[in-house]
């Protein structure tokens, strides 16, 4: 069994910037990949970057890239989300996600086993 223990989140302005972290434990074999997710309200979840064990390989949303960066720790497999220029639109709960060993950063959210219980995000105009 894993479990995420998801950090950080909160309230910024528009233009601001929040981080995001998540910390896994268990079975290391399970938190292999591990990704973010996002549910605005009214939405259904959506990818926003994921990244693999060696942290070599990682994936980001259209909507993301070039603001929001996820690396890994080595030393606890935390993984961190940093969001720069937000916008009102990235507000959501965003979600922790991880799935045993793949070779890619799967996009779908039916390709990860366990979630953690979500932090909110709120960009304010």
């Amino acid at each position: 069994q894993v479990q995420l223990l998801e950090s950080g989140g909160g309230l910024v302005q528009v233009g601001g910037s929040l981080k995001v972290s998540c910390t896994p434990s268990g079975r290391t074999d399970d938190y292999f990949t591990m990704a973010w997710f996002r549910q605005p309200p009214g939405k259904e979840r959506e990818f926003v970057a994921g990244i693999t064990w060696s942290g070599l390989l990682t994936d980001y949303a259209d909507s993301v890239k070039g603001r929001f960066t996820i690396s890994r720790s080595h030393v606890d497999d935390t993984v961190h989300l940093q969001m720069n220029s937000l916008k009102p639109e990235d507000t959501a709960v965003y979600y922790c996600s991880s799935t045993s060993r793949t070779s890619w950063v799967p996009a779908s959210a039916s390709s990860y086993k366990y979630w953690g219980q979500g932090t909110q995000v709120t960009v304010s105009p």
